[in-house]
């Protein structure tokens, strides 16, 4: 008589769910989404609390009696209102700005050219880690290197300018010999975004479609050619992003301006002269570690007024950068 063991009754084990690729992929893609929404609205949030410190703190400022300004703003002597205040400091700042640009644009373009279509790899690449290193210098360094190393050698062409141009019968133009002025301050501005146009400019240029290199070359075309209905078109909107980026640097730009300039508060274009024009900046860091109760507030609404600027200049550059693009050499 054979018996036979009963196995206990047990239930099969349930089966192991895999999770799928698109699953994990959606997943990622969702959290991605997330984080970077939430980025851009921070981003929002810390560029309007800015705008409202800005606003709340320069507000009295703005609305305070000439009286009250004459007494307690820290205005100078003979300025009676902000208006009269800040007018001065505006142009100084697009000024020296523009200057700065003019003076940078060109020599960054041809460098991004050079280290993209004219130099061989090795060069090109220790010409760009130069150009890299230079945007890491602090602007105190090249605040100290300008006012102390520059400006007494540059003020002797400076002098040599001045009186060129005071020869001609529609000019007054004069010059410090000391080389504390306008023009010294722009030039170490352009030598402070040289290095952000540059590497810019030189991606963008290397971005140029290759098809379009060789239709040029297979048309005869030299390598200046090929640069001049290539290469050039298709960069213009991203030269132009590259030099607003520049812009944004020389308005705001602080210690090196400061350490530079003998100030003035005038609406002068003798950029050779001591003790003409002065930067929003620069004017804010040198007033401000004295100033208290309304003085404080007058110097927050030149900020604003800094701040109003900048904004200005960066819709105007993604205004022209859209009104280009359709015009590109990569359309």
């Amino acid at each position: 008589m054979t018996t036979t063991a009963h196995l206990p009754d047990t239930e099969p084990p349930a089966p192991v769910r895999r999770r799928r690729r698109g699953d994990t992929e959606r997943g990622v893609s969702r959290v991605f989404r997330w984080v970077s929404t939430g980025s851009a609205v921070l981003l929002l949030a810390v560029l309007a609390a800015v705008a409202i410190f800005l606003v709340q703190r320069g507000l009295p400022a703005l609305t305070a009696p000439a009286e009250r300004m004459r007494a307690e703003g820290g205005l100078p002597q003979g300025v009676d209102t902000f208006a009269q205040y800040i007018g001065p400091l505006v142009f100084g700042t697009l000024l020296a700005a523009a200057m700065a640009l003019a003076l940078a644009t060109p020599v960054a373009v041809g460098i991004a050219l050079f280290i993209s279509h004219y130099a061989p790899r090795r060069l090109a690449a220790g010409i760009g880690y130069v150009v890299d290193l230079l945007a890491a210098i602090p602007s105190v360094v090249f605040g100290l290197w300008g006012g102390s190393t520059l400006a007494p050698v540059i003020s002797t062409l400076w002098v040599w300018l001045a009186g060129v141009l005071d020869a001609l019968p529609f000019l007054e133009v004069q010059a410090t010999r000391t080389g504390r002025s306008l023009a010294t301050a722009a030039v170490v501005l352009a030598v402070m975004v040289l290095p952000i146009i540059t590497a810019v400019a030189r991606e963008v240029f290397l971005q140029t479609p290759r098809l379009h290199e060789e239709a040029a070359l297979a048309l005869g075309a030299t390598r200046w050619e090929v640069i001049k209905t290539a290469v050039l078109p298709f960069g213009r909107s991203g030269v132009i992003s590259a030099a607003m980026l520049g812009l944004g640097r020389a308005l705001g730009e602080t210690m090196a301006v400061l350490m530079i300039l003998s100030p003035g508060l005038l609406y002068s274009f003798q950029i050779f002269d001591a003790g003409q024009q002065q930067t929003i900046a620069a004017n804010i860091a040198s007033k401000f570690p004295e100033a208290s109760g309304l003085a404080v507030n007058t110097l927050i609404a030149t900020g604003l007024a800094l701040f109003v600027i900048t904004m200005a200049v960066n819709m105007l550059a993604r205004w022209i950068v859209a009104r280009r693009k359709d015009f590109s050499g990569a359309n």
